[in-house]
């Protein structure tokens, strides 16, 4: 007997065979068990996630010699025929080859005849969108007002060329790509039903490779099985796929915690006898960078068959989570860029030297007796010096701490408090939320690193927790050494934002006062009786 592919010999054959599009399934099961089965139903989604399948097994539950239900028995011959492709009711077309509107024509000639042997006549149109416009033209009146014993399913990778006509009589169905972990999961199945051995790591490295279909899982998953002599192992997946080996992934995160850009290139240099796929070996190590992120911010996450639990647990230890954050965000970019460089090498080159450019200085970083890293420009002008290189003169007034304040809380948060903190907030390097909240905050103090602040409940909506990291990072910057805040939620005796609004409210007044002094304005009140609309004057700027 000839082999059979595994993408065929496994295809669902009920609903409850399927993996995945639960959202597709619920539907239809549903409307079948209450016989409120709609004439027209179009399936989108991409390639290999199970369109045409569907479609099949919702015709053979329409068809099944024992009634129409969401459990067709498969043993009559109607669901024989079905799962064999020769049900003379069910007629498949591919749009792709029969575009001319007279194929069209000729395929709505027998809509009128009843069916043969079935209770329905299932035309199941695939790739609708290749019809030509003249063919859409033809198929509306019979898709809007079809016979009753007459059921379209439609399917197509690109809904988006169907016109708006045909997408408005029929149900539409997105069956979405399929999540790693799940296609993995019915390989696994696939392979212990079928006695082949196999490693997990090929396996999941196939599901990834597949990018959400299942088709192409299992059309990848018989070449390598072809290709490992009857086994699933990782060594022939990677070398059938074009990756290299998890070692050097690794090898290459280890060299960028030690910061080592020799080493890197080394590297990188010692790949080329693998004739690598550079952008897919930035996707690896983008994918273990999330892996050591993950660990380190849940510590007790489920591991996956990929990379040992040691080795993540070893990278996690070693790499500091902002330098993780980093490297993974240039990792994506320069794979972004990659088509953009001289070469794939020298793109991948680039991008690690950038992470290790990038990469924030450590106390370790730095030998005993050398000088100080160079400051930041940011927010210098040109002639400027460094921020801890001014005089004690042009340096702002230090907050007060603690021990400097006075022993009632009123008093540190008084006119000269917020009159400092007005001048500070003048200086700091924000923006948006974070500058609307610093202005409605009041000093309260100083304890060492801790910058204690008095926020006004009435903007307790801007406080989040990423404007209130933007403060601390801009004081940090001002102090020159980290400082961290400390929010209070409780009536300040004042804040900029306070101070602005009744240096405002003295203007309107004012203006207003001016406006009623003017001769012309009272010449018009005592003349015609005109009133001054007060919330209509506004201070000229």
């Amino acid at each position: 007997m000839s082999y059979v592919a595994l993408a065929r010999k496994w295809r669902p054959k009920r609903f409850a065979e399927m993996v995945g599009q639960e959202h597709v399934r619920q539907a239809l099961v549903n409307a079948l068990a209450s016989d409120r089965v709609h004439h027209a139903f179009l399936f989108t989604g991409t390639r290999g996630v199970g369109k045409t399948t569907v479609a099949r097994v919702l015709a053979k539950c329409l068809n099944c010699e024992r009634g129409v239900s969401a459990e067709p028995c498969g043993e009559c011959s109607s669901c024989r025929e079905i799962d064999e492709g020769r049900f003379v009711d069910l007629i498949e077309v591919d749009a792709a080859s029969r575009t001319k509107v007279d194929d069209t024509r000729e395929l709505l000639d027998n809509v009128q005849y009843a069916p043969t042997r079935g209770r329905y006549k299932v035309y199941l149109i695939d790739e609708v969108h290749m019809l030509s416009a003249s063919s859409f033209n033809a198929l509306l009146k019979t898709l809007e007002e079809p016979p009753p014993h007459v059921k379209f399913l439609l399917a197509t990778t690109d809904p988006q060329k169907l016109p708006a006509t045909v997408l408005s009589r029929c149900l539409q169905f997105n069956l979405k790509r399929l999540p790693v972990a799940l296609i993995a999961d019915r390989m696994h199945a696939i392979l212990e039903a079928e006695g082949i051995p196999f490693e997990s790591g090929a396996v999941r490295l196939i599901a990834q490779a597949a990018d959400g279909s299942m088709r192409d899982a299992l059309s990848l998953l018989d070449q390598l099985i072809a290709f490992g002599a009857g086994k699933v192992d990782e060594s022939a997946a990677r070398a059938m796929l074009g990756t290299v080996g998890r070692d050097h992934v690794v090898a290459l995160a280890e060299q960028l915690a030690t910061a080592d850009a020799g080493a890197l290139l080394r590297h990188v240099r010692d790949l080329d006898q693998w004739a690598p796929d550079h952008a897919q070996l930035l996707d690896e190590l983008a994918g273990l960078l999330t892996r050591v992120a993950l660990k380190q911010a849940v510590p007790d996450l489920p591991e996956d068959e990929l990379y040992p639990p040691e080795v993540v647990q070893r990278l996690a230890r070693t790499l500091a989570p902002e330098d993780v954050q980093l490297y993974y965000q240039v990792a994506i970019l320069g794979r972004r860029d990659l088509p953009l460089a001289p070469d794939p090498r020298t793109g991948f080159e680039m991008t690690l030297l950038r992470m290790v450019a990038f990469r924030p200085p450590t106390a370790s970083d730095v030998a005993p007796g050398s000088p100080p890293a160079r400051p930041s420009r940011r927010g210098m002008t040109e002639g400027a010096v460094p921020r801890s290189a001014s005089s004690a003169a042009d340096r702002p007034a230090p907050l007060p701490t603690q021990a400097q304040q006075p022993a009632s809380r009123g008093d540190a948060a008084g006119s000269s408090g917020a009159e400092a903190w007005g001048a500070i907030l003048a200086q700091l390097d924000l923006q948006g939320a974070a500058r609307q909240l610093a202005s409605h905050c009041a000093l309260l103090g100083r304890e060492g690193s801790v910058v204690r602040l008095a926020l006004d409940p009435r903007a307790e909506t801007v406080r989040t927790r990423a404007q209130e990291e933007k403060l601390a990072q801009a004081l940090s910057r001002f102090y020159g050494e980290p400082v961290r805040i400390e929010l209070v939620s409780e009536e300040p005796h004042d804040t900029p934002a306070r101070a602005q609004e009744r240096t405002s409210l003295a203007r309107v007044e004012a203006a207003r006062q001016t406006l009623e002094e003017d001769a012309t304005v009272r010449a018009l009140k005592e003349r015609f009786g005109a009133t001054v609309q007060p919330e209509s004057v506004r201070p000229a700027k």
